[in-house]
């Protein structure tokens, strides 16, 4: 049986090789960018008013005076205006180019202003003062994002600001995601006493979706040949397979048996981890790839967050996550010889490290207990007693 570790390593190792699509900016909140954004002109791309002002010749000042003819005003999206006699003064606006001939700004606060002179209050007014100079971010034909970075709120500012219409991004890649089992019924469903709902793909679903993938899901009954006939045209219009359920050792767990029949080649079934030991992974000569899920809840929550997750950011060429680890806030005991993730709550101690309180609920199934944590904390499957105050890796997903 595999550890965690080996695992891990072999679903990395078959990370989708994923074309690039060009979309339009609007669209591209959240993708994964292909091509670097590199700066179309200077930042700032002139000498910039960082206050409201009035822009002077900072010799005039350093040479005594403190009263100024104010001789016009220099807005910001105005063309650059020139203070011809360098013993006055424009009023500036922030954001305006700095007038030519000046070189200070002083901000209205330590000036007043009557009757067209500007008196300044203030004996200490440095050169340069409250101008943000040419180039002083950035310069022209610098690489401002590099590829490989997803697009948040403050990457889709510079692509706009560089004149980006268009970018170039990472195709999102199309997941099925498919329940299996035959108690369940859809969510709008009156369940019979025998029967749940279905929740494990509405979950993957949104994980997956908040990571970047398309997703589609569906259900099938406990019958191999009806799974046969549905996912054998799922592999053709998909990257990958999740299935839901049907890896356990169970008579009506055919999900083995349908990757084999598909043309899946299996690359392992079970971990040695609690939950999720079932987990099955495997991958077709074109390049996609199936997993295989346990059906319970919490092991299906597990798998996605520490397997399913970083598999599709790696897909996407991003960067692996750094994963935190927290402190035990108890000693804790578990006797099996399993790398065991217990769900934990996550508080803050004095030194601003995070304390883990575990929170084991009762068992797999036990969904709601994953309404009061944040996280799973790994603990490793090589010893049986954990005590309070030790740190260990944790996976968050609040």
């Amino acid at each position: 049986m595999l550890s965690v570790p080996e695992a891990f390593s072999l679903i990395l190792s078959h990370a989708l090789t994923l074309p690039e699509e060009e979309i339009y900016i609007h669209q591209a909140a959240g993708r994964v960018l292909r091509e670097p954004l590199t700066a179309d002109r200077d930042f700032p791309p002139f000498d910039r008013v960082a206050m409201d002002g009035i822009a002077v010749q900072h010799r005039q000042f350093d040479s005594g005076r403190r009263v100024f003819t104010v001789t016009g005003m220099q807005r910001a999206g105005q063309p650059q205006q020139t203070l011809e006699d360098e013993t006055g003064c424009l009023e500036v606006m922030t954001g305006a180019m700095l007038p030519v001939g000046a070189d200070t700004v002083i901000r209205y606060e330590d000036v007043k202003i009557t009757e067209g002179k500007a008196q300044v209050l203030i004996d200490d007014v440095p050169p340069g003062q409250n101008v943000h100079r040419q180039a002083a971010d950035r310069s022209r034909g610098e690489t401002l994002v590099p590829a490989g970075t997803r697009l948040g709120p403050v990457e889709m500012a510079v692509a706009s600001s560089v004149g980006k219409g268009t970018l170039r991004v990472t195709a999102r890649p199309r997941i099925a995601l498919i329940s299996t089992g035959d108690e369940l019924v859809s969510v709008s469903d009156t369940p019979e006493p025998y029967q749940i709902r279905t929740s494990n793909t509405l979950l993957l679903e949104a994980v997956l979706q908040a990571a970047g993938a398309q997703t589609m899901k569906f259900h099938m009954p406990d019958d191999v040949d009806i799974m046969e006939s549905a996912v054998s045209r799922f592999i053709g219009d998909y990257n990958a397979l999740v299935l839901s359920g049907g890896v356990s050792a169970g008579k009506a767990d055919f999900v083995p048996e349908l990757m084999r029949r598909l043309g899946i080649r299996q690359i392992f079934h079970q971990v040695a981890q609690r939950p999720g030991k079932p987990l099955w992974f495997g991958a077709s000569a074109e390049g996609k790839v199936a997993f295989g899920l346990p059906g319970n809840p919490v092991s299906t929550f597990l798998c996605a967050i520490r397997y399913l997750l970083p598999w599709l950011k790696g897909s996407l060429g991003l960067p692996p996550d750094e994963t935190p680890v927290a402190r035990l806030s108890r000693s804790f005991t578990f006797a099996p010889q399993l790398t065991y993730f217990v769900p934990v709550s996550l508080s803050v101690d004095a030194d601003g490290v995070w304390v883990a309180e575990p929170l084991p609920g009762s068992g797999s199934a036990d969904y709601a207990n994953l309404l009061r944590c944040h996280g799973f904390l790994e603990l490793p499957r090589n010893r049986s007693e954990f005590s309070a105050g030790e740190s260990f890796p944790v996976f968050t997903f609040r």
